[in-house]
């Protein structure tokens, strides 16, 4: 029974979200005969995570079909899971973990796959009750449950992808929302003007009261949370808040530890940390992007926490490659799929496919002339061959990409 102090497991790994299922998955498929464990902080074998503020929310989908595997499943494949406990400290000279009921695990290997804990606010009234944060399945089954018991205003504080995807369900579900961002617009982080646009009106057009550009000054209320005071004195009605303002890296032991990283652990090509026999992956991994011009960055989606785990699961068996995976998304909201190749940071040009008012178009971003991202609003066919030609750094006329008649192969 793992627990015991000391007991060794030759590949130990810590998070039991995409890339910790995906990583033992790979060990196995690659042949890793060795004893293998995930330690995992919640109480549920692993399961997706995109859905809960999509088709779980929305009522869509039951738990038990966001599981990644059957629960039997890691049993049959010898993968120990060690659920409902996290880990408190590493000891890289021991090679040990100090789990949080007090034992110690020793590793072989350990892989460190624990993603990011939810940016908490810190204005006043942040504890009161009725403030959620869409991280988890119980995060979501207490915001469901105070919907269930009629619940009906609810404020969104954060306008990225949580906060629009968790808009656009609680309007579904006959919510009165509203959208509070500090930024000028919407997804300013990861897109350009043109997509925040679009999406903005989206959200207004279905009833989101959609505000930009305003600054939480606190929470009111005594027990619970009945409103969100701007900065500017104005009082936001609200039954509960949902806030999806990013994530913090939960790389806490890993760094007390001496492991290289601030935002995120730092990993080599092959997804080391600077601690011997310890790797990290997924949102709480900081890499050097190739597709961002080689600078550290964390990347947050499911795609590079599954590509980083097969990376390291081959290097644990002998097959070592570099990790150069293009970094994609995606969003659903109301009947849009938005679907993102390449990383669009730092881009000079943005050039329109279609039009917007058509409900399906692409946008394509350039950097000195090279295609670096592409953003495409129901169009799938634009997202698959447009991979392309960010994966190859193409530079196409621009009056090509922006003929939409035109298919993005025939520029390859």
């Amino acid at each position: 029974m793992i627990g015991k102090n000391g007991r060794l497991i030759d590949v130990v790994i810590v998070g039991a979200g995409h890339g910790g299922a995906q990583c033992a998955i790979a060990i196995r498929q690659n042949g890793f005969a060795g004893s293998v464990a995930m330690v995992g902080r919640e109480p549920e074998p692993p399961y997706e995570r995109p859905p809960l503020s999509k088709e779980y929310l929305a009522r869509e989908k039951s738990f038990e079909r966001l599981y990644i595997r059957p629960p039997g499943f890691w049993a049959e494949k010898a993968i120990e899971l060690l659920l409902g406990t996290d880990v408190t400290a590493v000891d890289p000279a021991a090679m040990q973990i100090t789990l949080s009921d007090g034992s110690r695990l020793t590793y072989g290997v350990l892989i460190w796959a624990t993603g990011g804990d939810p940016r908490r606010l810190t204005c006043p009234g942040a504890e009161l009750g009725g403030v959620h944060y869409v991280r988890t399945r119980a995060d979501c089954d207490q915001l469901m449950g105070e919907i269930d018991n009629g619940a009906r205003n609810i404020v969104v504080i954060g306008g990225g992808y949580i906060g629009l995807e968790a808009a656009a369900v609680l309007t579904k579900l006959g919510c009165k929302v509203t959208l509070l961002e500090a930024l000028p617009r919407v997804l300013a982080r990861v897109a350009g003007e043109e997509l925040s646009t679009f999406y903005e009106a989206e959200h207004r057009g279905r009833g989101v009261d959609l505000r930009t550009g305003v600054a939480v000054a606190g929470l009111e209320g005594r027990h619970r949370v009945t409103g969100v005071k701007l900065a500017d004195g104005t009082v936001v009605p609200a039954d509960a808040v949902i806030a999806g303002i990013g994530i913090v890296p939960a790389v806490g032991p890993l760094i007390a530890a001496g492991a290289a990283g601030g935002d995120g652990v730092l990993v080599d090509d092959y997804c080391r940390t600077s601690l011997a026999d310890i790797y990290a992956i997924g949102d709480c991994a900081a890499f050097a992007c190739s597709y961002a011009g080689g600078s550290a960055m964390r990347v947050e989606s499911v795609q590079n926490a599954s590509d980083m785990a097969t990376c390291v699961a081959k290097a644990i068996c002998g097959d070592g490659q570099p990790y150069r995976a293009l970094p994609w998304f995606w969003s659903d909201q109301y009947d849009l799929r938005l679907q993102t190749a390449g990383i669009t940071r730092g881009h000079t040009e943005a050039i329109m496919r279609g039009d917007p008012a058509t409900r399906s178009f692409s946008i394509v971003y350039l950097k000195d002339g090279t295609v670096i991202a592409l953003d495409c609003v129901n169009m799938v066919k634009d997202y698959v061959q447009g991979r392309k030609l960010v994966e190859a750094g193409l530079s196409p006329a621009r009056a090509q990409l922006a003929d939409a008649t035109l298919p993005l192969k025939s520029l390859q």
